[in-house]
């Protein structure tokens, strides 16, 4: 029966020390500076494995594992009774920024995680007060792994993507695992045996995991500064809205373009061996992506041509509203209706578009209607423009409504009305309706009749029947 002996201080050695130990002399038989062969590096962290499995009869680290069960527990437990108040309470909070909202759910997501953490830092500083460090080993591994684990859900909040965040949350969780067990050195090697090459150029699989941690990393960072730096241009009233949105889209080509090769750089991939790539970029850019390019060229030369910009009213085919935004691929164009609708920016430059704002705010409506032929037409011109006038959207000064004869017709004289409005994004039936309402009770007041054809039918007799 094996018993347990209690080690001096300078005796006591770390498990995975003396688990290293054991993988040295499995992978020891290798010449100094030559990598170790991928089934040499996998046997040795599986022996390293099944060593510390088997470590866990013992019993100073099965009562461990047993104070971690208790603690996942009682974390659980705990929360499942404090989530609903405290999400109770977070509802309450009026005025807080979107940051500390996020902050707030990321607390009421993660507060197992939270309560696990402070109770086994609690249990490790209180143990290796009253016993040797050798008998909390298993348990300040954890504590160290479940504070790594919550600083990393911390620091990326931040990240606004939630399909970034995940990928950066996960890459992150497992490398700090990987440091904090010791395995670190063990797996790099594994993923860097595991490599293809490329004449001079060497991918391997820890290539590829640095390269996608690493270049997630920068493309979070460049996303927060872009977004701060859109930000700051939209504030900017020196600035007129389409070069905002000119300088915003540069901004971020720039930014993402720098993120991308700073990314490479720091993974210390050769940017020299991406040179044969240019071939595949430009088959990929004249076949796969030829609508993709031509949408973000015709994205430029609307926002520089100054042709639409956010808040202009335009008319294209059916679809009539006002420009929400302008995207790298699409203009957000919102109807009266509340229909938003994402036309490619391409359309916008080969079919014919109204702006109704594009030169000025002011925009001209006609309406035609007819009187009969007995009312004095001057009367009506008069009688029509004073309608028009009554109407609160309709201006004045200084456009002021008119009224013109255009024609006689079988059964009217025919006018037009035309006046002006500042505000298309009102919309344009509306007032036309209104002030169609205005004619009515106008005329209808002065006696003035609108004419509409009447039809007489003749009932001729047959002759046979007399």
């Amino acid at each position: 029966m094996e018993q347990d002996v209690t080690l001096a201080p300078e005796e006591q050695t770390s498990e995975l020390d003396r688990i290293a130990g054991a993988e040295r002399q499995v992978t020891g038989g290798l010449p100094e500076g030559e990598p170790a062969a991928t089934t040499d590096i996998a046997l040795g962290i599986w022996d390293r494995l099944v060593t510390f499995i088997e470590s866990l009869t013992r019993p100073w680290v099965a009562y461990q594992v047993a104070i971690v069960l208790v603690l996942l527990v009682a974390a659980f437990a705990l929360s499942y009774i404090l989530k609903p108040r405290f999400y109770d309470w977070l509802k309450t909070r009026e005025g807080w920024s979107k940051l500390r909202y996020r902050y707030g759910v990321m607390v009421h997501r993660r507060m197992p995680l939270i309560l696990f953490t402070v109770m086994i830092w609690s249990v490790v500083w209180v143990m290796q007060s009253v016993t040797w460090p050798s008998r909390s080993y298993i348990l300040d591994l954890l504590a160290n792994l479940a504070l790594a684990w919550l600083l990393v859900v911390i620091i990326l909040r931040v990240v606004v993507n939630p399909t970034l965040r995940a990928f950066l949350r996960y890459g992150l969780w497992i490398w700090a695992t990987l440091v904090i067990t010791g395995l670190r050195d063990d797996a790099v090697s594994l993923m860097d045996s595991m490599a293809l090459n490329f004449g001079e150029t060497r991918i391997s699989l820890w290539m590829i995991a640095q390269a996608m941690v690493l270049l997630g990393l920068t493309f979070a960072v460049t996303r927060l500064l872009s977004r701060q730096a859109d930000a700051r241009l939209k504030r900017s009233q020196d600035i007129s809205p389409s070069m905002r949105v000119l300088f915003g889209k540069l901004l971020q080509v720039l930014l993402y373009t720098s993120a991308f090769f700073i990314g490479l750089r720091i993974i210390g991939f050769d940017l020299q061996g991406l040179a044969f790539l240019t071939g595949f970029i430009g088959v990929g850019l004249g076949f796969g992506l030829q609508k993709v390019v031509s949408n973000l060229v015709s994205g430029l030369i609307i926002v520089m041509d100054k042709s639409i910009k956010p808040g202009d009213v335009i008319s294209l085919g059916e679809t009539f509203g006002w420009i929400n935004s302008l995207g790298a691929r699409y203009v957000s164009v919102v109807t009266r209706d509340g229909k938003e609708f994402l036309i490619p920016n391409e359309d916008l430059i080969t079919n014919q578009v109204v702006n109704w704002s594009h030169s000025d705010k002011y925009v001209r409506l006609d309406i035609f209607f007819g009187t009969a032929y007995g009312d004095d037409p001057h009367l009506v011109r008069k009688i029509a423009v004073e309608a028009a006038q009554s109407v609160g959207r309709v201006l004045n000064f200084p456009k002021t409504p008119v009224c013109h004869i255009t024609g006689f017709g079988d059964s009217s004289v025919d006018y037009i009305l035309r006046f002006w409005i500042e505000d298309p994004t009102g919309g344009l039936t509306n007032i036309r309706g209104n002030v169609y309402l205005a004619l009515w009770d106008a005329f209808k007041e002065h006696g003035i009749s609108l004419p509409f054809p009447q039809r007489e039918v003749r009932m001729l007799e047959d002759s046979s029947t007399n």
